[in-house]
């Protein structure tokens, strides 16, 4: 177990470190490039008297070179701002929790193979104490559910009954809390994109209020391209979390009724009534099988009264 857990921190760690890096190199990569010097060491030329008279060329091309979008993956991910960084913080939360839930989520780990033939055979000779130990040996879901169920085995099969399946309640609620995260990543990430949406679209309309009207195509476009940008974020972050945590949903619910069928198959001999003692103790005393013959009557004495 203590190998496993350090593998799942790992794995998380190497994916924060990368997305952390990723994100360096997106931001890094929005420097602007200095301007280059002139060709041949010439120097410049002589600054004009005055402004160029504006062509309807000249003015396209002016609005055509400051509504060019972002081209690279980093750029328009950066596009998104403060929110799209704790978009991309909640994806990088998400793909850990996914590592992690499927190294611990799995039948080996929560039923240890052997666990419960081990357990069901102590309990058939009546070693209480080999059938903890055997537990102690190997932590997991079943082990707990065994453990709190053969703490009860001197006061009969309904007392262990009910501690097992309480058991397994408090574990069941314990993984289906494990697994949730997923499930308020998945709500949380379009909620993020709905906000972007909405302060995007409160910068455009701001500049057509600054310029009382006169703003151009290219002056609303930052706004609107930050409301898409973090929409699309937040759709990209919340379907595959939604998704993952479907399936780790079924995974737990099938996985706690296997456990809870092995641990049933586990005290099958204390439902019979064969392991109410600890080791080496007195057998229960043999009920008879049959009655002695009674005693045939007294015959009365011959004469008198």
């Amino acid at each position: 177990m203590t190998l496993r857990r350090h593998v799942v921190h790992t794995a998380a760690l190497v994916a924060l470190a990368m997305s952390v890096a990723w994100i360096v190199a997106s931001l890094s990569s929005q420097a602007a490039p200095a301007p280059a010097p002139p060709a041949d060491g010439a120097p410049p030329g002589p600054a004009a008297p005055g402004p160029a008279p504006t062509t309807p060329d000249a003015t396209s091309a002016e609005k055509d070179s400051d509504s060019q979008a972002p081209s690279g993956l980093g750029e328009i991910l950066s596009a998104g701002g403060v929110i799209g960084l704790v978009i991309l913080l909640l994806s990088v939360a998400a793909v850990a929790l996914v590592i992690e839930h499927a190294v611990t989520i799995r039948e080996s780990v929560l039923m240890p193979p052997g666990l419960a033939d081990d357990v069901r055979a102590a309990l058939s000779e009546g070693n209480l104490a080999l059938a903890m130990r055997r537990c102690h040996e190997q932590p997991s879901v079943l082990a707990f559910v065994l453990q709190a169920g053969l703490a009860e085995a001197d006061d009969g099969y309904p007392a262990v009954e009910k501690a097992s399946e309480d058991a397994m309640a408090d574990q069941s609620a314990r993984l289906f809390r494990k697994i949730e995260y997923l499930s308020v990543i998945g709500n949380i990430a379009p909620m993020l994109g709905l906000l972007g949406t909405v302060i995007g679209m409160i910068f455009a309309f701001r500049e057509v209020a600054d310029t009382q009207g006169a703003a151009r195509a290219a002056d609303l476009a930052e706004g609107i391209y930050l409301a898409l940008v973090t929409t699309v974020e937040g759709l990209i972050v919340a379907i595959p979390s939604l998704a993952v945590f479907a399936v780790f949903r079924s995974r737990v619910d099938q996985l706690v009724a296997e456990t809870s069928y092995a641990a049933q198959h586990a005290f099958a001999p204390v439902k019979r009534g064969r392991a109410g003692r600890a080791a080496g103790g007195p057998a229960p005393p043999a009920t008879p099988s049959a009655k002695p013959p009674a005693a045939p009557p007294t015959p009365p004495p011959r004469g008198g009264r």
